[in-house]
């Protein structure tokens, strides 16, 4: 849709022709455009502007103890331990009691088999996956590299 001035290209062709990055025949209509329209070439200097300002900001960055996820002191490592041993147990016995109760209340041995087969083949997979990334750690030659 064409703009009030004319123009009959997106206005993100303003953005390509800013860093040279459209192809010879957008970059030549654009530079057409250019030359009779005001308005595209003040929105062509504020693009402009806006590039300068972005590449030439800086940033400090935070230092490595502010990357770090782990806790901080020995009372929040011990928290955290419980609490993950907490929540493990507490869903080992949810499961487990959901699946006594489901056990308890299947009616053939078709059921049953199909409850155990599909229980065991995920954890099983769930104890491999466990054991991979136990032994990769042991490994991992980029554990203590922080960030």
């Amino acid at each position: 849709m064409p703009d009030v001035c004319g123009r009959t290209f997106d206005e993100t062709f303003l953005s390509g022709y800013l860093d040279r990055a459209l192809v010879q025949g957008d970059e030549q209509r654009v530079r057409v455009h250019l030359e009779g329209c005001v308005s595209c070439r003040a929105l062509l200097d504020e693009l402009t502007s806006m590039r300068d300002a972005t590449m030439s900001s800086t940033f400090e960055l935070p230092r490595d103890e502010e990357w770090s996820e782990t806790p901080r002191t020995g009372t929040s490592r011990l928290l955290r331990g419980l609490g993950w041993r907490l929540l493990t147990a507490w869903i080992v016995v949810v499961v487990g009691f959901g699946l006594w109760e489901t056990w308890q209340d299947a009616d053939n041995l078709f059921e049953r088999v199909l409850l155990v087969g599909g229980v065991s083949g995920v954890s099983l997979i769930l104890v491999s996956v466990f054991l991979d990334r136990r032994n990769a750690m042991k490994t991992d030659r980029y554990r203590e590299v922080r960030r």
